[in-house]
C-alpha cells in the first residue's frame, strides 16, 4: 500500500532525521514517499536531504504554520493514504502492518491514530473527546487529571486508557496529529486542514468535519510509537503557549451553538488566564517545562 508521509519541520531538525531514521526498521523506503516542508528552521535543514536522498524537502523560506504546510504537502502528494508524523516522534515496533490493514479493509473509515507513548513508556492519551468548557480543568495534563487520573470526567475525556482495556479498534472522536492516517478520498470530501489554526487543535477540527461528512476516526491501540512532546515549542515556548491557547478559543468559537455563544466571553478570559498562569510557571519553573515540552 503506497503512502505519502507528511512532516513538518521547525528547528527539529534533528529529531526529524532520528525519526527516519526509525522509520527504516518499520518500513520500506519504497512504500513511502516521504515529504518535509521546512517552516523556515535555523538548524540547518538542508542535512535533511544529504541523509536521505529519496525525501523531498519543501520551504517558501517563512513559517506558514503547521495546518498550512500540511495542506502545502497534501497538495503535492497523490497517494491513496497520507500518513501526518511529527519529527519528534520514533517507531519502536513491526506491527504497523495491522493498522494499514485495518484502514485498507474498513473504506468508511477516513482517519486512523494509533497507540502513542511518552519516552517512559506511559501512555500520551491520544485519543480523546471533543473539547468542551471542562477540558481545561480536566485535561491530559491537567492538575486535576494528574490528582485524580480516574475521576470520571477525565476519563470521559480521555480515551486511550480505557481503549487500552479492550485492545480492539475503536471509534473516538478525534486523534492526536502526532501520528495519523487520513484516507486521501476523505480529504477530497471534506478538505484540508483549516489554516486559521496556525498551530494546535487543527486535528481536532480535523477529525469533526471528517465526523460530519461521515467518516469514521478510529483509535487502533495495536501499534504504537513514541513521542517526545513539543521539541519544536521549546524554541519559543511563549509564542507557542500564545498559539495553543488562541486556537483553542477558535476552536471553541468555531462550533459554539446556542447558549455556547452567549459563554464566549468567559471561555476567552478563562482561556487568557489560563494563559498567564502557564508563563508565570514557566518563567518561575524552566526546567519543569523543558521536561514537559508542550503540555500546556
Amino acid at each position: 500500500m503506497k503512502i505519502d508521509l507528511l512532516m513538518v519541520n521547525y528547528n527539529s531538525t534533528d529529531s526529524l532525521i532520528t525519526c527516519l531514521e526509525s522509520i527504516q526498521t518499520v518500513f520500506s523506503f519504497s512504500d513511502l514517499n516521504i515529504w518535509v516542508w521546512d517552516n523556515h528552521s535555523k538548524d540547518e535543514p538542508s542535512r535533511i536531504p544529504h541523509c536521505f536522498p529519496n525525501v523531498k524537502l519543501l520551504s517558501d523560506g517563512r513559517n506558514i504554520g503547521f495546518g498550512a504546510a500540511v495542506n502545502r504537502l497534501i497538495s503535492k502528494s497523490k497517494a491513496p493514504f497520507v500518513m501526518l508524523l511529527n519529527p519528534d516522534t520514533a517507531f519502536n515496533d513491526g506491527r504497523f502492518s495491522n493498522l494499514l490493514n485495518y484502514i485498507k479493509d474498513h473504506p468508511d473509515v477516513g482517519v486512523i491514530g494509533l497507540r502513542i507513548l511518552n519516552p517512559d513508556g506511559s501512555l500520551q492519551e491520544s485519543a480523546r473527546s471533543f473539547p468542551n468548557i471542562l477540558s481545561g480543568l480536566f485535561g491530559r495534563t491537567s492538575l486535576l487529571t494528574r490528582l485524580f487520573p480516574h475521576n470520571r470526567f477525565s476519563r470521559k475525556n480521555l480515551l486511550s486508557g480505557a481503549v487500552e482495556e479492550s485492545g480492539t479498534p475503536v471509534d473516538v472522536d478525534w486523534v492526536s496529529g502526532a501520528c495519523m492516517i487520513v484516507r486521501r478520498k476523505a480529504i477530497e470530501t471534506v478538505g484540508g486542514m483549516d489554516e486559521r489554526f496556525f498551530m494546535y487543535w487543527e486535528d481536532a477540527d480535523w477529525c469533526r468535519r471528517m465526523w460530519r461528512k461521515r467518516w469514521r476516526v478510529v483509535y487502533f491501540p495495536g501499534a504504537s510509537l513514541y513521542h517526545s512532546v513539543g521539541q519544536s515549542s521549546r524554541t519559543r515556548a511563549i509564542r507557542s503557549m500564545l498559539e495553543f491557547h488562541k486556537s483553542a478559543f477558535r476552536l471553541y468559537e468555531k462550533y459554539a451553538r446556542g447558549y455556547r455563544i452567549l459563554l464566549k466571553p468567559i471561555v476567552f478570559w478563562a482561556l487568557a488566564m489560563r494563559f498567564y498562569v502557564n508563563v508565570i510557571k514557566l518563567l518561575l519553573y524552566p526546567r519543569e517545562h523543558k521536561r514537559k515540552g508542550n503540555c500546556y
